[in-house]
């Protein structure tokens, strides 16, 4: 694997080993991109000399899209930020991301509020950025102002956020909602839980992961998701719907109706719900807190089996970063009487730019292909966000974006390895496969692992010292 410098003007990417898309084989191909960053010309061989980038034996497909990041800026960038989020998203072949519209202040439930998203995050882009609106009582006539500005679609809650500036939304601010979307097709997503009346046990260890658990069951997501199908169809085909992050198995059989009956629905699931267990928690770990919570290992291996027979339809990240002391834990120093307290602690996991090497660890092991990888982190993740004329594949007219990496090359996730601002995750120290060498966006190489020990003018730990990303607000593409 070889590059020249960063490419200004037209460029080309070969490689012994190509996959363009979810539907070809493994082979030979040379890429031809334009000055703009646009693909022109593909062929079916190998040609390294006078190449831009030389992937040789190396995997080279599609950048993965990333439709589930929460980037946290304007308002707490101490949580994290666009700079730092996008060097994660790029060191781990991830060229887009969508960032949610929650967490940032303001949250981005205005055109105003959009506006000020947009602008704070120029020139600190190195991978190219989308955003979600969001949906909250009473924001039903900023809709399609949103939609208009660029934002992708809309997300809601059904339950408390975490987070003041962002209220749930009941049953009549839903229809209030979706009535304006059905003007325009907009898409609606949804934290899909719901009050059950189950609390957490007072008289259980709070430190135990057990214990916050038992005070978020499978029935709170099954609650929801009940909800959301019975909108879904009352709309249908007007509002496609979405469930974002499904932890909860036990829903799968009515999202499997749903489908079958032809609604527009589609359902997302996350590397960790894929990956960790329950029953791996150590007691006071609260980087393994989460909301919907990560479930027991019976429960992963139906999702899995969802994943297979294509009845989830992708898998992001949910990157949920937060300061190690909102999550109380022991990494903060001097011991707490909350420390390592689950009931308390912030909920998320930190993961952007790690995903793909996870999900591809434990699905090879269950069949899961390098097509199906693309298929649920390229293709499906940027027809989710309105992206499938630009991103997902590589053909002529889409945006050069790639991921060069090695599915067979050992990792260990290591904290000085991770580049979001927070290195608190469940997976330090995590022993994988598929080393990622190279991302490239729009045809410019952003990150280089044979440049993190060479700095120069242009190069700096292993990225460029240049964002190249840009901000995408694009006309979105039809998702059905």
């Amino acid at each position: 694997m070889s590059s020249q410098d960063t490419p200004r003007g037209a460029a080309v990417f070969t490689g012994r080993r190509v996959l363009l898309d979810s539907q070809s084989t493994v082979g030979p191909a040379t890429i031809h991109v334009d000055a703009q960053g646009k693909i022109t010309r593909v062929t079916p061989d190998y040609t390294p000399q006078d190449a831009t980038l030389d992937a040789g034996d190396a995997l080279l497909m599609p950048g993965v899209v990333d439709g589930h990041v929460h980037i946290n800026q304007p308002g707490r960038t101490q949580w994290e930020g666009v700079v730092t989020a996008s060097h994660a998203a790029a060191a781990g072949g991830v060229t887009t991301i969508v960032d949610m519209p929650l967490n940032c202040i303001p949250s981005t439930v205005t055109v105003d509020a959009y506006a000020q998203k947009r602008e704070s995050f120029q020139q600190g882009m190195w991978v190219d950025v989308a955003t979600w609106g969001g949906v909250v009582p009473g924001n039903s006539a900023d809709l399609l102002p949103m939609l208009e500005a660029g934002a992708r679609g809309f997300k809601c809650f059904l339950c408390d956020s975490g987070v003041d500036e962002f209220p749930p939304v009941d049953e009549h601010q839903l229809r209030a909602a979706m009535r304006e979307l059905a003007k325009t097709g907009g898409l609606l997503m949804f934290h899909a839980e719901m009050d059950t009346g189950a609390t957490v046990d007072a008289t259980h260890d709070p430190t135990q992961y057990a214990t916050f658990l038992a005070s978020r069951p499978a029935a709170m997501e099954v609650k929801a998701i009940d909800l959301v199908i019975r909108l879904c169809r009352e709309f249908a085909p007007h509002v496609p719907c979405h469930i974002v992050h499904l932890s909860a198995a036990a829903a799968l059989p009515a999202i499997r109706a749903a489908k079958a009956e032809g609604l527009p629905l589609t359902v997302e699931t996350c590397f960790h719900y894929l990956t960790l267990s329950a029953e791996q928690v150590p007691g006071r770990s609260t980087e393994y807190k989460c909301c919907p919570p990560i479930r027991d290992q019976a429960n992963c291996d139906l999702l899995w089996d969802a994943v297979l027979d294509r009845t989830i339809d992708f898998v992001v990240s949910d990157h949920s970063p937060c300061t190690p002391d909102l999550k109380l834990h022991a990494c903060c120093g001097t011991a707490r009487p909350a420390e390592g307290d689950f009931v308390k602690a912030w909920g998320g996991i930190a993961s952007v730019g790690i995903g793909l090497p996870l999900l591809w660890t434990e699905g090879r092991a269950r069949g899961l292909t390098l097509q199906d990888v693309v298929r649920l982190v390229c293709e499906r993740t940027a027809r989710h966000a309105g992206l499938a004329d630009r991103k997902g594949r590589i053909a002529p007219g889409f945006d050069a974006d790639f991921v060069v990496w090695q599915p067979d090359e050992p990792l260990t996730i290591t904290a000085d390895k991770l580049h979001f601002r927070n290195k608190l995750t469940p997976y330090v120290e995590r022993s994988c496969v598929g080393m990622v060498h190279q991302t490239v966006v729009r045809g410019a190489v952003v990150y280089d692992t044979a440049k993190i020990n060479h700095p120069d003018d242009e190069w700096e730990n292993g990225f460029s010292r240049l964002p190249r990303g840009q901000w995408l607000d694009s006309p979105i593409t039809p998702r059905y």
